[in-house]
Protein backbone atom coordinates (compact mmCIF):
# COMPACT_ATOMS: atom_id res chain seq x y z
CA UNK A 1 0.00 0.00 0.00
CA UNK A 2 3.00 2.33 1.20
CA UNK A 3 4.31 1.82 -2.92
CA UNK A 4 0.84 2.80 -4.36
CA UNK A 5 0.93 6.00 -2.03
CA UNK A 6 4.56 6.80 -3.33
CA UNK A 7 3.36 6.22 -7.10
CA UNK A 8 0.64 8.17 -6.82
CA UNK A 9 2.07 11.27 -4.97
CA UNK A 10 4.90 10.74 -7.63
CA UNK A 11 2.42 10.85 -10.47
CA UNK A 12 0.64 14.02 -9.15
CA UNK A 13 4.06 16.08 -9.03
CA UNK A 14 4.89 14.88 -12.04
CA UNK A 15 1.96 16.31 -13.95
CA UNK A 16 2.02 19.14 -12.00
CA UNK A 17 5.60 19.92 -13.30
CA UNK A 18 4.95 18.64 -16.78
CA UNK A 19 1.84 21.55 -17.04
CA UNK A 20 4.40 23.95 -15.48
CA UNK A 21 6.87 23.17 -18.19
CA UNK A 22 4.76 23.32 -21.50
CA UNK A 23 2.97 26.27 -19.89
CA UNK A 24 6.25 28.52 -19.56
CA UNK A 25 7.93 26.34 -22.77
CA UNK A 26 5.36 27.84 -24.95
CA UNK A 27 4.91 31.28 -23.64
CA UNK A 28 8.91 31.76 -23.91
CA UNK A 29 8.94 30.69 -27.01
CA UNK A 30 6.06 32.78 -28.69
CA UNK A 31 7.45 35.66 -27.53
CA UNK A 32 11.23 35.98 -28.57
CA UNK A 33 10.20 33.19 -31.43
CA UNK A 34 12.58 31.07 -30.28
CA UNK A 35 12.53 27.26 -31.80
CA UNK A 36 14.39 23.98 -30.16
CA UNK A 37 16.40 22.40 -32.40
CA UNK A 38 17.65 19.08 -31.59
CA UNK A 39 17.59 16.63 -35.21
CA UNK A 40 21.23 17.42 -36.77
CA UNK A 41 18.90 18.52 -39.90
CA UNK A 42 17.40 21.58 -37.77
CA UNK A 43 20.89 22.38 -36.10
CA UNK A 44 22.60 23.06 -39.50
CA UNK A 45 20.06 24.64 -41.34
CA UNK A 46 19.62 26.82 -38.20
CA UNK A 47 23.16 27.76 -38.07
CA UNK A 48 22.90 28.50 -42.15
CA UNK A 49 20.06 30.88 -41.15
CA UNK A 50 21.86 32.77 -38.65
CA UNK A 51 24.99 33.48 -41.13
CA UNK A 52 25.28 36.12 -44.23
CA UNK A 53 24.64 34.19 -47.28
CA UNK A 54 26.61 35.20 -50.38
CA UNK A 55 26.28 33.93 -53.81
CA UNK A 56 28.64 32.33 -56.61
CA UNK A 57 28.18 34.18 -60.00
CA UNK A 58 26.47 31.49 -61.90
CA UNK A 59 23.77 31.27 -59.35
CA UNK A 60 23.21 34.47 -57.75
CA UNK A 61 20.44 35.37 -60.59
CA UNK A 62 18.58 32.68 -59.73
CA UNK A 63 18.31 33.40 -55.82
CA UNK A 64 18.12 37.15 -56.68
CA UNK A 65 14.59 36.51 -58.31
CA UNK A 66 12.95 33.91 -56.57
CA UNK A 67 13.17 34.49 -53.21
CA UNK A 68 10.26 31.86 -52.03
CA UNK A 69 12.88 29.28 -53.18
CA UNK A 70 15.30 30.42 -51.58
CA UNK A 71 13.77 30.81 -48.20
CA UNK A 72 12.25 27.29 -48.46
CA UNK A 73 15.62 25.67 -48.60
CA UNK A 74 17.16 27.53 -45.80
CA UNK A 75 14.04 27.29 -43.89
CA UNK A 76 11.75 23.56 -45.17
CA UNK A 77 15.40 22.03 -46.79
CA UNK A 78 16.76 18.99 -46.10
CA UNK A 79 20.19 18.44 -45.74
CA UNK A 80 21.69 15.25 -47.42
CA UNK A 81 24.42 14.06 -45.05
CA UNK A 82 25.39 11.35 -47.15
CA UNK A 83 26.90 13.90 -49.85
CA UNK A 84 28.21 16.45 -47.56
CA UNK A 85 31.79 16.93 -46.11
CA UNK A 86 31.02 17.89 -42.62
CA UNK A 87 34.54 17.34 -41.76
CA UNK A 88 36.18 19.63 -44.00
CA UNK A 89 37.65 22.65 -42.72
CA UNK A 90 37.61 25.36 -42.61
CA UNK A 91 34.44 25.11 -44.27
CA UNK A 92 32.21 22.66 -44.26
CA UNK A 93 30.21 21.45 -47.56
CA UNK A 94 26.54 20.95 -47.16
CA UNK A 95 23.93 19.88 -49.83
CA UNK A 96 20.60 20.99 -49.05
CA UNK A 97 17.42 19.89 -51.07
CA UNK A 98 13.72 21.69 -50.97
CA UNK A 99 11.05 19.86 -53.13
CA UNK A 100 12.74 19.88 -56.83
CA UNK A 101 16.14 21.30 -56.85
CA UNK A 102 19.69 21.01 -54.94
CA UNK A 103 22.01 23.33 -53.76
CA UNK A 104 25.67 22.71 -52.37
CA UNK A 105 26.75 25.18 -50.19
CA UNK A 106 29.88 25.75 -47.83
CA UNK A 107 29.63 27.10 -44.29
CA UNK A 108 31.99 28.60 -42.74
CA UNK A 109 32.35 30.10 -39.72
CA UNK A 110 31.70 33.47 -40.66
CA UNK A 111 29.27 33.54 -43.50
CA UNK A 112 27.57 30.93 -45.90
CA UNK A 113 28.31 30.90 -49.73
CA UNK A 114 25.85 29.05 -51.95
CA UNK A 115 28.48 27.20 -54.69
CA UNK A 116 26.39 25.36 -56.74
CA UNK A 117 22.38 24.85 -58.35
CA UNK A 118 21.42 21.37 -59.27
Amino acid sequence: MAFLKRLGWYLVGLSIGIVFLAFFLKKKSEETGTSFCYFPNCRVLKDIRSKPISYAEEVAPFFKTDSITFRSFFEDGSVDFGKSDTKSKPCKIYFVTNEEQTIKLKNCPDKVEVVELY
